[in-house]
């Protein structure tokens, strides 16, 4: 199946959806936090994707009976990428600042952009990111707290689960309509984790007022960004998509300094700008590829003499 066509100046969309996505998805991983005490990280990641999962399935009632193996090889892929990412992350902010987490875990996803660019300019944005990046890894080594090598091993794995799933979403955007291959995608995920998360999770049931947090957390950190961010990779290339998210570590030192309480000194601010600025770049960049593109589409073949 081909992929779908990208529109003029679908970019500037994209970005307010990738925005969107982050701000959501720091929010929920702060409300998982408190989940932590009594379900633990694998069982809060669990919780989680298993309430996003029946959402997400009750909305998009995926018709998976006439789906063919191309479609179903791509959403087990994506389901196990998920899988990954959700553990290891929540497994790293239960022993690392959500900041610091997330700006590991943002080396798939730049790492990703480096390798699939084809133009030298994007690597700039490229350089940005990861300059930002570099000042947050700073910001931890100066820092007076010392960083758990556990945390960041975990946070390190789920970035490499990072990657994947902007490969695979972007393999499921295109040859599975609608969200029903992401509602799948989370069912396949919750099973995977489930043996190492179910216990914690059942033990909701002594805690019941973590029911509605819980749900809260899938919301926010489920449902809400991966929709927005499978609908973002129907709209960018994905090494575009992968310097976008760049966001999330700006979205993740805003939140863990509202909600977490979790400072913001001067190197994490001059990384905030440095990504911004890459996120923007190359949003721009892509744009006038775009209508480059669609300019060329325009102009009339040349009538044979």
């Amino acid at each position: 199946m081909p992929a779908p066509a990208r529109l003029p100046g679908s970019s500037n969309p994209a970005v307010l959806l990738i925005l969107g996505s982050c701000i959501s998805l720091q929010f929920g991983a702060a409300f998982a936090a408190h989940l932590f005490p009594t379900l633990g990280s694998w069982g809060t990641t669990v919780f989680r994707l298993g309430i996003a999962t029946l959402v997400l399935l009750a909305v998009a009632r995926p018709a998976v009976r006439t789906w063919n193996w191309d479609q179903w090889r791509a959403t087990v892929a994506l389901g196990l990428s998920l899988a990954g990412m959700n553990g290891f992350f929540y497994a790293a902010i239960d022993r690392i600042p959500l900041g610091t987490a997330v700006a590991i875990e943002f080396l798939g996803p730049l790492t990703l952009a480096a390798l699939l660019t084809r133009k030298a300019r994007d690597l700039v944005w490229v350089g940005l990111a990861l300059s930002g990046m570099a000042l947050l890894a700073l910001e931890s080594l100066t820092s007076s707290v010392s960083l758990d090598p556990l945390g960041a091993l975990f946070a390190l794995i789920a970035a490499v689960f990072w990657a994947l799933y902007i490969q695979t979403g972007s393999r499921v955007g295109i040859l599975v309509p609608g969200t029903g291959g992401l509602a799948v995608a989370l069912g396949i995920a919750t099973i995977t984790v489930a043996p190492l998360g179910l216990h914690g999770a059942l033990q909701v049931t002594h805690a019941p007022h973590l029911i509605a947090i819980g749900a809260a957390t899938a919301l926010l950190a489920s449902v809400i960004p991966y929709t927005l961010e499978l609908a973002a990779l129907r709209r960018v290339p994905r090494d575009v998509f992968g310097i976008l998210l760049s966001l999330e570590p700006v979205a993740a030192t805003a939140i863990g300094w509202l909600l977490l309480s979790q400072s913001a000194g001067p190197l994490r601010l001059a990384a905030v700008v440095l990504v911004v600025a890459a996120s923007v770049g190359s949003s721009l960049s892509a744009t006038r590829s775009e209508r480059a593109a669609a300019q060329s589409l325009r102009q009339p073949e040349p009538v044979p003499a």
